[in-house]
């Protein structure tokens, strides 16, 4: 079983009985597992940022940021290690290569998009309607599991390609350019 399927597994597991407050917590850890998982699962061309290992961000304070800096301690991809950043400003995403997008940017999503424009980075966010704005993957709840659509062709554009496995596991697609 790939560790994509297996995150989706925990999650399953995870949400059965739990209150709010830790079901809160632990959807942040299942994200930030999917998060790690992503970046495992998709390639990027040659020359994309490489900024002294394999970096995820997150823009905006996110109850993610603290779980991925956990998740992410001694993780290594492609052999170069994991490093979490937490970042104010969209203009610093370019030396990310996964970044996610806290659904409480909402308002500056337009922007944040704009400013990584042509930038092989993997946006990822659990706010609505993100992979319709040109968002790569969006985090979608259903049946209190953590599942995600992506936009094929938004990272088509800036040559991120998914594997199979990872686009196996999604509940939706986007496989056109929106107009």
């Amino acid at each position: 079983m790939t560790r994509l399927a297996l995150a989706i597994a925990a999650w399953a597991v995870l949400t059965e009985g739990t209150s709010v407050a830790q079901s809160a917590h632990r959807e942040s850890d299942v994200k930030a597992a999917y998060l790690l998982n992503f970046g495992r699962f998709t390639s990027w061309p040659p020359g994309a940022a490489d900024a002294g290992g394999f970096v995820i961000c997150v823009l905006g304070r996110d109850e993610v940021g603290r779980a991925l800096d956990t998740a992410v301690a001694g993780e290594t991809i492609a052999g170069k290690p994991v490093v979490f950043r937490a970042i104010d400003k969209s203009e610093d995403a370019a030396a990310c290569r996964v970044l996610f997008i806290s659904g409480k940017d909402n308002r500056r999503l337009k922007q944040i998009l704009g400013d990584i424009d042509g930038v092989p980075t993997l946006t990822v966010s659990d706010m609505a309607g993100f992979v319709d704005q040109g968002g790569m993957i969006q985090f979608v709840p259903e049946s209190n599991r953590v599942r995600f659509s992506v936009n094929v062709a938004a990272a088509e554009r800036v040559g991120l390609a998914f594997s199979s496995e990872l686009l196996r596991v999604a509940v939706g697609l986007v496989t056109r350019r929106n107009p």
